[in-house]
């Protein structure tokens, strides 16, 4: 497999062409086969990842530690109520120390600014594991799970994910226009998917965001809708996905919140007007009956398991292409 890749840093998917998000995903691909057969590939033996969050993680942080090591490296946990980024300790300062200590940044945290002043100020690789804006490494992880569902089952392979007809594909989400929300349009308006997106009034998402995803949408035919009608969009959706009604580190949804939502819950009158064959996606952690009903998230079309796991191989093929020798890795898978 032919490796062209020269992203320095995964800030935003915004920065990625559709060819980088094609090698990315290939390369997860490839490497969860090598990983279920059992091949070891170190790819970063050696090399060691800081991990720093400012966020409590379940799937950010296994699948990143987990990662690293199944790639030969190392993960150096920081909890910003550890290290002096949390004590006052600017970004500057924080990304010239690392950048001399470890090979590669993965940070989860609130602003975004914090990510892209990590990678002006450093000289190493930088992942945002999550910020209050975006959060690309769930939104490839997601389109992973999408492609092994909907396209590997004929011709296409890991090696010739360039052939697939993306405007085929139709992901629709419900629910607040969040971080999650915002990569999704941004990777789906990149590789030509069509991506809708239901939202209660005063959630919308964030002007230039859909700004950007329109043009990229003008360029790559892909059919972006944002809209407060939840039939409409999960109309014909090939998957349908949704979030909590109150992101990290906000108070529990009051009653008020909750009667504007939901009307945005994915039950099985909502998801009936997707697909027959569509599936069920939620970046975890979910609450049952509330964004989305038990029997939806625990059905037989629900693909939350193998999602949550992709995170891991997303991941690991995002360290491997920063941090790691494109040649090396060539050779490999």
């Amino acid at each position: 497999m032919k490796i062209d890749f020269g992203q320095k840093h995964l800030l935003t998917l915004q920065d990625y062409s559709k060819k980088d998000i094609l090698t990315v995903l290939s390369v997860a691909l490839k490497l969860k086969e090598q990983t279920k057969k059992g091949i070891p590939h170190k790819l970063l033996a050696g090399k060691t990842l800081g991990m720093i969050f400012a966020k409590s993680s379940t799937r950010t942080r296994v699948s990143f530690e987990v990662g690293i090591y199944q790639l030969g490296g190392m993960g150096l946990f920081l909890n910003t109520n550890d290290i002096q980024l949390g004590r006052g300790e600017t970004i500057e300062d924080t990304a010239k120390v690392l950048s001399r200590m470890v090979d590669g940044i993965m940070i989860r945290t609130f602003a975004q600014k914090d990510i892209d002043d990590l990678a002006k100020y450093g000289s190493i690789p930088i992942i945002n594991g999550l910020s209050d804006l975006l959060h690309p490494c769930q939104a490839l992880a997601d389109i992973m799970t999408i492609i092994e569902y909907k396209c590997l089952g004929g011709v296409i392979t890991a090696d010739s994910l360039d052939k697939i007809d993306f405007s085929k594909l139709k992901l629709a989400y419900a629910g607040d226009g969040n971080n999650v929300a915002h990569s999704l349009a941004t990777i789906c308006s990149k590789l030509g998917i069509n991506f809708s997106l239901a939202h209660p009034l005063g959630y919308e998402p964030v002007d230039f965001v859909i700004e950007n995803c329109k043009k990229n949408a003008s360029a790559s035919g892909s059919i972006l809708t944002v809209t407060n009608d939840l039939p409409e969009a999960i109309e014909d959706a090939d998957a349908a996905y949704t979030d909590v009604w109150s992101s990290m580190g906000q108070n529990a949804p009051d009653k008020e919140k909750r009667d504007l939502f939901l009307p945005y819950q994915i039950n099985a009158d909502s998801f009936s007007h997707a697909k027959s064959d569509a599936i069920f996606l939620h970046c975890l952690p979910a609450h049952r009956d509330e964004e989305v009903t038990a029997e939806v998230i625990d059905g037989k079309n629900s693909a939350i398991f193998d999602e949550a796991e992709n995170r891991l191989h997303a991941q690991k093929a995002v360290m491997a292409l920063l941090m790691g020798n494109n040649l090396e890795l060539e050779a490999m898978i």
